[in-house]
């Protein structure tokens, strides 16, 4: 009985998470109450407090869904050759990265933390974003300083600089995929930047 408790918490923990995704793409995230997402997911808003503290709380685990810890991508392409050069990691690691963002839940909750979360009650989305983007430079700086150390890096290029050159093109690619997803293949035309910048980086 209490497994079977447990799964349907599970289960209604999902499905407030899905229709805040729905309700938050659709409206923002001001403009969506707690009201809405229960009445959307079918339940009261008590299955809601139960579950997290209030909205911000409820936006937080849905921006958890799609965090992508460089770490984790390296830890993927690592498996399959782990004796693969830290560029090729980097280049491999980049590209499961938009393999994700090609999922319709990944592209919705990144579009709702980029373009539709405006500055409200405890919900900063500038602070999440810094934390989400530091983190992944972090993660990414130290596979770059391995390159230099193997002598792979162009010698006129720093792990700091090779780091910032990366994020900030994917960065700007993902900002334009999102405001309009069906204009290009974010798979295609990241592939290509992330090969070319990789190539141009290289010794």
């Amino acid at each position: 009985m209490a497994r079977k408790t447990k799964a349907e918490a599970a289960a209604t923990r999902e499905a407030l998470l899905e229709a805040a995704e729905e309700e938050f793409f659709a409206k923002g995230v001001a403009r969506t109450s707690l009201e809405q997402i229960a009445r959307h997911a079918g339940l009261t808003r008590g299955a809601v407090y139960w579950h997290f503290k209030n909205k911000a709380d409820l936006f937080m685990a849905l921006v958890e869904q799609v965090r992508m810890p460089f770490q984790s991508l390296m830890e993927e392409v690592d498996k399959a050759d782990a004796e693969m050069s830290p560029l090729e990691s980097i280049r491999l690691a980049c590209h499961a990265g938009l393999v994700r963002l090609e999922q319709p839940s990944y592209q919705r909750i990144l579009s709702i933390l980029l373009h539709r979360c405006e500055f409200f009650s405890d919900i900063n989305p500038l602070d999440m974003q810094e934390e989400i983007g530091n983190e992944c430079f972090e993660e990414m700086l130290s596979v770059f300083v391995l390159a230099e150390k193997q002598q792979l890096l162009r010698e006129d290029l720093s792990p700091a600089v090779a780091t910032r050159i990366m994020q900030s093109m994917l960065g700007g690619l993902f900002h334009d995929w999102l405001r309009n997803p069906s204009a290009f293949s974010i798979r295609e035309r990241g592939g290509e930047l992330i090969d070319t910048a990789i190539r141009l980086m290289q010794r």
